[in-house]
């Protein structure tokens, strides 16, 4: 493999860290060659680190016309861009050249000019252009990519690295007290000296530290604050320190040669930026033992876990720095402790042999992916349904789903048909386009292999026949540009109307290979309006196979939200529904009910929250009970999570059966619809009663039923062969797509 890197070489800090450090190990693995637009330390010591490097001196033109012919004779497999200008060279090369251009995002580009105007309208502006017309990006941090997404960059085309330092380098150690008499400071050796070592630009926010460390000065004598580093805000910054009273207490050191001496001398290291990626100062503290208290900002809470590897304060907040400078400076058991703690963690996850092995890994999914899109290999998965609408069910559906097929490959390309397009992509870190995207829709289904539609009830015409009909035509247009179709995990019906019926089946079954049912009364359905071609397997819901977040997290969303570990609580899923505000006042009872005589305090989970919110609101004002409505979660994972530690659910809403089901959590469907009294009789996850039917009695004898203990294991035992059917999802889907 040969891969041509392109920087300005004029970079300094992190950016000339990584690009530095990184192409020295590639060269140990792959080929890396180097070119830099302007002669000058950066170049020199690429040369003095073995790394083969070209300088291109004098005007952009010139360079570009030359960098053009060294990627036209040089052999290479892909162009890795660094930094704004040598991304507009790469944006503007790669209309002529057929190999990938790939660009590294080592900051967040809206802030790279902050302070300057003139640059930020102009070198910013230039950097945004190329950044959208680069191939792929490598984002240095998951949380810089997840910002991206949220802007609008696809999914698909992004892939997240982490910084890391050499360990297997022992650190040289230099003597604290001669080096800061070098440097012209006078520190004593009993000071707790603090130390940040960065560009002082705005974004870097080093008047944080600086308030924070005099108001920490105040009850810890001997802190000391060390500046290393120079920029645009020293002299606003010496002037704060001085109006704060504290200029004796602070040397700013200016640019160092060579850190040994900053990492030998500070007891506490501050990042304390507006935005990061996944800064080198980090990782390099880690190396050498030291505590870091950092702005909770990028990658940052990826290495430091609050009071274990290190300590957290929110951007611009001094006075919980200070509060966190003062913990460390009085405790030098908790320093050492911290220190060791976080050398550990950044030495198994943030090593520069990962970081290499990492990016040399992208390198080879890219170039993969490149080679089957010109040999036009479909390799690709499109999935339509009713995503993007604010339904926590139906998101979980997806979820599932995307889980499901990066089992077979955590690369796959997975493209969403989304109302919210951009929502999608920021949940589900997948691609998506929106519904009404006739072209684009058509350019996805011409490159993919496999068209899923579903899962959901998608194919009915009860709450919209404009949705049956949209559904029916992407499975139509879908198959004639080449995809193979599956219905996937999916419900029938109800159809209503005898014209929707035939064109259903007509459609049906001539363009769909497979589909996979998530109830019996579905497969029933199909056999009904006789379809018969494509291969109908009964399966299950794919939300079955969704698994909860961490534990942490459930716990501080329910601690937030009133609900303690010790009680004990009944989950409603309510939904409006013709009929429902009659019945209302039956299911309040029936609460009352189960909170005097079973202990249980009613909590009210809105799946789809602006429809939902208001039959919770009724139901709960009924009950006079002490209720808890929930906020909106939009993920299915935390909300499975919190369904896990509820006694019983009560709901309307197939999902919250489901998400019952899931979480092995015995449920009472209240049924407005067919697919729910299905669902419950075919999961044997608990009772059903009919919405027109419903009383306050019934209702409470099934609660009282269904809360016993001695139904668990009947439940477990059906839900387990209902596990068992839902595999058949993926398994259909690998067959379809040819993948043993």
């Amino acid at each position: 493999m040969k891969v041509l890197h392109l920087i300005s070489g004029g970079d300094s800090g992190g950016a000339k860290t990584h690009v530095l450090s990184l192409l020295q190990d590639l060269n140990k693995s792959i080929r890396a060659e180097l070119v830099c637009y302007m002669e000058g330390p950066f170049a020199e010591e690429a040369r003095q680190r073995g790394i083969p490097t070209t300088v291109f001196n004098g005007s952009f033109l010139n360079s570009y016309r030359r960098t053009g012919e060294i990627i036209k004779n040089g052999g290479y497999d892909a162009v890795h861009c660094h930094g704004s200008r040598a991304n507009l060279m790469g944006a503007l090369l790669k209309r002529k050249f057929s190999m990938p251009f790939i660009t590294t995002v080592h900051s967040d580009y809206t802030l790279d000019y902050l302070g300057r105007p003139f640059a930020n309208a102009t070198y910013g502006e230039l950097n945004k252009y190329a950044l959208r017309r680069m191939d792929y990006r490598v984002c240095v941090s998951d949380c810089m990519r997840d910002t991206l997404i949220s802007r609008g960059f696809k999914p698909n085309e992004m892939y997240s690295i982490y910084n890391g330092v050499d360990f297997d380098v022992e650190q040289k150690r230099v003597d604290r007290a001669e080096w800061l008499k070098k440097i012209g400071c006078g520190f004593t050796p009993e000071n707790v000296i603090v130390g940040i070592a960065a560009r002082l630009d705005p974004v870097k926010d080093v008047a944080t530290l600086v308030r924070g460390f005099a108001e920490a000065s105040g009850s810890s004598k001997e802190l000391r604050l060390l500046i290393a580093g120079d920029g645009q805000e020293r002299e606003m910054l010496e002037n704060l320190a001085k109006e704060l009273g504290v200029a004796e207490k602070v040397f700013f050191a200016g640019w160092l040669n060579g850190m040994e001496g900053y990492y030998s001398t500070v007891d506490i290291n501050v990042i304390c930026s507006l935005s990061e990626t996944f800064p080198y100062a980090v990782t390099e503290a880690a190396r050498a033992k030291i505590p870091t208290a950092a702005s909770r900002v990028g990658g940052l809470p990826k290495l430091l876990i609050q009071n274990k590897t290190g300590m957290l304060f929110d951007v611009g907040d001094y006075h919980s720095l200070a509060n966190e400078l003062v913990t460390l400076a009085e405790d030098k058991a908790l320093r050492k402790s911290m220190g060791e703690a976080v050398y550990e963690k950044a030495k198994n996850e943030f090593s520069a042999a990962s970081t290499c092995r990492r990016q040399i890994e992208i390198y080879e999914k890219i170039i993969l992916r490149e080679k089957k899109r010109r040999e036009g290999i479909r390799d690709s998965v499109v999935i339509c349904g009713a995503y993007g609408h604010g339904n926590a069910g139906d998101e979980a559906i997806l979820s599932g789903m995307i889980s499901q097929l990066q089992s077979i490959d955590r690369d796959i390309q997975i493209t969403v048909i989304s109302r919210s397009p951009n929502d999608t992509q920021c949940t589900h870190d997948v691609n998506a386009i929106g519904r009404g995207n006739i072209r684009q829709q058509g350019k996805v289904f011409s490159r993919a292999r496999l068209y899923i539609n579903g899962g959901g009830s998608l194919i009915q015409d009860v709450t919209s026949r404009r949705s049956l009909w949209f559904y029916l035509y992407t499975i139509r247009r879908a198959k004639k540009l080449g995809c193979r179709v599956q219905m996937y995990g999916c419900g029938i019906g109800p159809l209503k109307y005898g014209s929707d019926r035939r064109m259903s089946a007509r459609v049906l079954n001539s363009f769909v290979d497979a589909m996979t049912l998530r109830d019996p009364d579905s497969l029933e359905m199909l056999k009904d309006i006789k379809v018969t071609k494509p291969e109908l397997i009964l399966a299950a819901d794919p939300v079955l196979s969704v698994p909860s977040c961490e534990e942490e997290r459930v716990r501080e969303f329910m601690a937030a939200n009133g609900l303690s570990e010790e009680e004990k609580y009944l989950c409603l899923g309510l939904r409006p529904w013709p009929g429902f505000e009659e019945k209302a006042a039956d299911i309040a009872g029936a609460l009352r009910f189960a909170y005097g005589e079973l202990g249980l305090k009613p909590v009210f989970l809105p799946m789809n929250y602006s429809k939902d919110l208001e039959p919770s609101r009724l139901v709960a004002e009924l009950s006079e009970l002490p209720c808890v409505i929930l906020p909106e979660i939009r993920e299915a994972e935390l909300a499975i999570g919190v369904m896990s530690r509820m006694k019983m659910v009560v709901a309307m809403r197939l999902h919250s059966l489901l998400f019952a089901a899931n979480s092995g959590v015995p449920s009472v469907g209240v049924s407005y619809d067919p697919k729910v009294s299905s669902f419950v009789e075919y999961t044997g996850c608990g009772g059903c009663v009919e919405l027109e039917n419903l009383t306050e009695q019934s209702l409470k004898d099934m609660i009282k039923l269904h809360c016993s203990t001695d139904k668990k294991a009947e439940f477990e035992e059906s839900l387990k062969k209902v596990r068992t059917a839902e595999q058949l999802n993926l398994e259909t889907a690998k067959r379809l797509m040819s993948i043993e």
